[in-house]
C-alpha cells in the first residue's frame, strides 16, 4: 500500500469518526432528554443505557434491551455504540453540562453505584 492510500484511508476513517461522532452526540443528547424529562415503561431501559456508556464497568447493559425499546430509540442507542466504537469522545462530555445530567439521570432511576464508587 502506497503513501498516497495510506493517507487515503486515514482520512476516510477520520470522516467516519468524526460523522459518528456526530451523529452519536445528537442521538445521546435525545436520550438523555427522554430521561430527563419521561417515566414511561421505556425510559428505565435508556437510563440504564446512558449510565452504561458513562462507565461501563459500573453499570453493565444487556444488548437485548435494544429489543424492548422502539426502533427510534434503539436507533439512537445504535448510534451512541457506533460513536463510542470510534473512541472520538466520551459522548457525555460532548454535551452541556452532561457530566451532571447523566449522574441525575442515574441517581433519579435508582441506578445503583458499585460499593466504594
Amino acid at each position: 500500500m502506497g503513501h498516497n492510500a495510506i493517507d487515503a484511508e486515514i482520512a476516510a476513517c477520520d470522516a467516519r469518526s468524526l460523522q459518528a461522532t456526530q451523529a452519536g452526540t445528537q442521538a445521546f443528547a435525545r436520550l438523555l432528554k427522554l430521561a430527563e424529562e419521561r417515566d414511561s415503561g421505556q425510559i428505565p431501559r435508556i437510563a440504564r443505557f446512558l449510565a452504561a456508556t458513562y462507565n461501563g464497568l459500573a453499570f453493565p447493559f444487556d444488548l437485548f434491551e435494544l429489543r424492548a425499546v422502539d426502533i427510534a430509540i434503539s436507533n439512537d442507542m445504535l448510534c451512541c455504540l457506533d460513536a463510542l466504537r470510534w473512541g472520538r469522545a466520551d459522548l457525555h462530555t460532548l454535551i452541556p453540562d452532561g457530566d451532571a445530567r447523566v449522574r441525575a439521570v442515574i441517581e433519579r432511576w435508582g441506578l445503583n453505584w458499585p460499593e466504594g464508587e
